[in-house]
């Protein structure tokens, strides 16, 4: 049997994706992990809050029902207007180093195999790659060495306000629903440990996400939604005593 070749044995070994797509899908997952870790610990501390001053039923799904509302609009909008902001910036960017394409080529081209040359490339090889990426498409080569910007795949505005909205919402509901469903003597104690249980997932998550250590991150996770729950606890607990 003939055994594979150095070069055959790499590339199986070697096969993964290059699709410049993959750190775009990383930033969105990480943004949905972030989303879910905000909606669980402000819906948490909302009705835990109000929960240290009743234990009315609708009193709690009234207030779960609005934190989980407008803090999911308020994700989307922010979302939406953040994401605006940066593809406008974006486009006008691309604008700008088309008109200066069309103006200055000679410094375009001096400027990206400067550009190249800082990445590593001799004078020689750099003034060759930069001649062939402004032959092929000038303004695309520009765009990603000088700009970082790929031109095919501007940040989208509406999709990052729907995923905002969509992941915080579902976050917001585990503490919304541990709240008004279990009997009265069992739904603080339900929703405080079924909401710091959420925060150790999207904190192992956002950090496997990122490749960095797990430990830390569902400590602070948990560290910040047991205070946060704590404090509002306790503020609704005064309220409460004092007849407010």
């Amino acid at each position: 049997m003939t055994e594979p070749t150095n070069d055959e044995a790499h590339g199986e070994s070697h096969d993964e994706a290059h699709d410049g797509s993959l750190g775009s899908r990383l930033n969105w997952l990480r943004a949905a992990v972030l989303g879910a870790n905000d909606g669980i610990v402000s819906t948490a501390g909302l009705v835990v809050g109000v929960a240290g001053a009743t234990d009315d039923r609708s009193a709690l799904l009234t207030a779960g029902l609005a934190g989980l509302l407008a803090g999911s609009m308020s994700m989307a909008a922010g979302e939406y207007v953040s994401v605006s902001t940066q593809r406008d910036s974006e486009k006008a960017a691309l604008a700008l180093e088309k008109r200066e394409l069309k103006e200055q080529p000679e410094a375009e081209l001096e400027e990206l195999t400067e550009l190249l040359q800082d990445r590593g490339l001799t004078r020689e090889v750099a003034m060759e790659a930069a001649a062939q990426l402004t032959e092929r498409d000038a303004l695309r080569a520009h765009a990603r060495v000088e700009l970082n910007i790929d031109p095919d795949d501007l940040t989208n505005p509406w999709h990052a306000a729907w995923a905002s909205f969509l992941s915080f919402t579902v976050g917001a509901l585990l503490p919304l629903l541990a709240i008004v469903l279990p009997p009265a003597d069992w739904r603080l104690g339900v929703t405080v440990v079924s909401s710091l249980a959420a925060l150790v997932l999207t904190g192992w998550s956002s950090a496997r996400l990122g490749a960095a250590d797990t430990r830390p991150a569902m400590l602070r996770n948990v560290a910040g939604g047991a205070l946060a729950m704590g404090v509002t606890y306790a503020a609704g607990a005064l309220l409460g005593a004092a007849g407010v």
